[in-house]
């Protein structure tokens, strides 16, 4: 797959291309371990705010950024309602960065989706050099290695270094290829949900006509678990359904957090939208 972009931006070199918040080290001993289920946002930010000199519990970010879980125990329709926006959105982050702060943070969103002329690195490490720090939203079912098991969520890192080839992240700590990265930012807002996970949840009479905005009826998500139903009653083998997609309350992209009262503030939100490739 290509890249998100492939623009040279000049500048110094390696130096332009390279950026760290934290050594490797400081990395381990700082970084938050993920607070609770679907709260990888919440944990984000408790670290976005720790680099900015902002100490909150994590409670509190996560009270703040209001993350929603998922509804395991709900009849199938519900169930894939609450998959579909478990988590937060990157509004929620933003918001919840700027309670948790009592307005001293506030951030700035860049959709990576669709494809944008930026060369994702050195853009990244130009900002994280000014002093703004950013959080990754990714869709992790993307560039999965080749015999690995599918993930089945998207998530928020905490991005604390940028080079040349790799982009440095927390929680977990993990240093990713810019190539596996590019995909990951450059999703459509969709999520897959697996086989399984439709089928412990369907009983009888399970209606979907609930499921009736745009985005359902679009990606026909009905019509794909009436698909996972009819292949189960066949007894025939043959390749089945893996997983259904439903839409995603998520878009991918990087959002960059700084002091509100700062130049760096204002600049950031007056920069330009990442212009479409």
């Amino acid at each position: 797959m290509e890249e998100v972009c492939e623009q040279d931006n000049g500048g110094d070199g390696v130096q332009e291309e390279q950026a760290m918040l934290w050594s490797i080290q400081e990395a381990f001993e700082r970084q938050t371990l993920q607070i609770g289920a679907s709260a990888c946002g919440a944990t984000a930010v408790v670290d976005v705010l720790k680099a900015l000199g902002v100490h909150v519990t994590p409670e509190e970010a996560d009270c703040c950024v209001q993350t929603r879980l998922r509804r395991n125990e709900s009849p199938l329709p519900d169930y894939l309602l609450s998959r579909s926006e478990a988590g937060a959105t990157h509004a929620q982050l933003i918001r919840g960065a700027e309670e948790a702060s009592k307005g001293k943070v506030t951030g700035r969103f860049f959709h990576l989706h669709p494809r944008r002329l930026v060369s994702l690195v050195p853009w990244l490490a130009r900002w994280i050099r000014k002093g703004a720090i950013p959080i990754a939203t990714m869709n992790m079912q993307q560039a999965v290695p080749e015999g690995e098991e599918v993930p089945d969520a998207w998530h928020h890192q905490l991005i604390f270094g940028a080079a040349s080839n790799a982009v440095f992240m927390t929680n977990p700590f993990d240093v990713v290829g810019k190539g596996e990265l590019h995909q990951r930012l450059c999703s459509e807002s969709v999520l897959l949900i697996r086989r399984e996970d439709v089928l412990q949840r369907i009983t009888p009479g399970c209606c979907l006509s609930s499921l009736s905005d745009p985005q359902w009826t679009t990606l026909d998500v009905e019509g794909q678990v009436k698909q996972v139903i009819l292949e189960e009653e066949q007894e025939e083998g043959g390749a089945k359904l893996t997983h259904i997609t439903i839409p995603a309350a998520y878009s991918s992209g990087v959002t960059f957090f700084v002091l509100q009262q700062s130049e760096l503030a204002q600049e950031l939100l007056n920069a330009p939208e990442l212009p479409l490739l």
